[in-house]
């Protein structure tokens, strides 16, 4: 029923810490999620300096998924978006051919508060890789949610329990928030090849075996699985059939090597648009070699 577990490895970003799930040298994807971080928990005191914020940025290859708990974060994109994502919300990205974009924690900065969410990559089909960029907001009343026996359930993005959220994904997929009461069960849907539950608060039991947060658990394929709240808990399901290798550089995935250096070049000549609403300051391609961002 397990296939793996895959603790967070925390990453101090100079302000605030994020727990980075995937992708994990054991295991690099699950479905088409290629990147999995979790942000925070954090309270933020007010007057945080601006470098805590995430500059602007370029990525290709892959959708970006933010997922709020706690906080507020303000993007800017380079298709012409200003939209701050609140909890319950959902702002989805798709770098296609090339985007670029900007996170900037201003509410915070002005009145404190705290910063808890996750920030995940959705890897694109080789044949939409190269679609024109866009960006999507949802509030949280548009996402299917509903309960069941001390289960709260809102679906991110996909098709699961028989329900389809609005995000405009491009492969088949499941991301769902789970809140669970002590004592309660949720059932996994196990029409997806490859399926995780990711614990972001609580503990819970899984094939008789007990989770605690930053702890993502990988099922295996074909085999239903049960989640149990041994007290109260949060946890992320996430689920999708696989897409074949990725390469991931920096804030580049693709499915070819030649394509991300060619992204890499481009943005070191400038020939990526910057934001127009956030163009006065941007992050350098780091040296060789650079993990992905760690916020996207």
């Amino acid at each position: 029923m397990i296939e793996l577990v895959i603790d967070q490895r925390r990453k101090d970003l100079g302000g605030f810490e994020v727990g980075r799930v995937l992708p994990y040298a054991k295991r690099r994807m699950v479905g088409p999620f290629v990147f999995f971080d979790h942000m925070g928990p954090v309270a933020f005191a007010p007057g945080i300096p601006r470098s805590v914020d995430v500059r602007p940025h370029p990525h290709i290859g892959l959708s970006t998924v933010t997922y709020l708990f706690a906080g507020e974060i303000m993007h800017r994109d380079s298709v012409g978006s200003e939209q701050p994502i609140r909890p319950g919300e959902v702002n989805w990205m798709t770098a296609g051919r090339g985007i670029t974009h900007s996170e900037r924690f201003e509410q915070a900065r002005h009145f404190g508060g705290p910063m808890d969410g996750i920030q995940a990559w959705v890897a694109l089909p080789e044949d939409v890789e190269e679609i024109a960029p866009s960006f999507s907001h949802f509030d949280a009343a548009a996402l299917p949610s509903f309960d069941d026996a001390g289960v709260r359930i809102r679906l991110i993005a996909g098709q699961a329990w028989g329900s389809s959220a609005p995000v405009p994904t491009h492969s088949p997929m499941a991301y769902s928030h789970c809140v669970l009461e002590a004592g309660a069960r949720l059932s996994v849907p196990d029409d997806y090849t490859e399926r995780a539950v990711y614990v972001a608060d609580g503990s819970v039991e899984i094939a008789r075996q007990t989770f605690g947060a930053g702890r993502m658990v990988v099922l295996t394929a074909g085999v239903p699985a049960t989640v149990l709240a041994l007290e109260a808990s949060t946890v992320m399901l996430l689920a999708g059939e696989p897409l074949g290798e990725r390469f991931i550089e920096w804030n580049f995935v693709s499915s070819s090597r030649e394509r991300i250096a060619q992204a890499k070049a481009d943005w070191v000549a400038g020939r990526m648009k910057l934001p127009d609403l956030d163009h006065e300051e941007w992050i350098p391609l780091p040296p060789e070699p650079a993990p992905p961002n760690p916020m996207s």
